[in-house]
């Protein structure tokens, strides 16, 4: 798997996927099972930098510095 995210996208989404599961694990709503599903994901993806999403349309957040003279 090649990173396909830039490291603010993965601050981001590593810090919503732990308000997420704090909400998912603290709430007492129907939907908290889903908010654990959607942290669990953004939180793989935003520690291991890659998105399946992202390969499949052709996204990269990640790209190279370019050197200005």
């Amino acid at each position: 798997m090649k990173v396909n995210e830039s490291m603010m996208d993965r601050a981001i989404r590593t810090a919503l996927a732990i308000v997420l599961l704090i909400l998912g694990l603290f709430t007492h709503v129907p939907v908290a099972w889903l908010w654990d599903i959607v942290g669990i994901v953004a939180l793989l993806t935003g520690l291991s930098g890659y998105c399946p999403l992202y390969q499949l349309f052709g996204i990269a957040t990640n790209h190279p510095r370019t050197k200005t003279s």
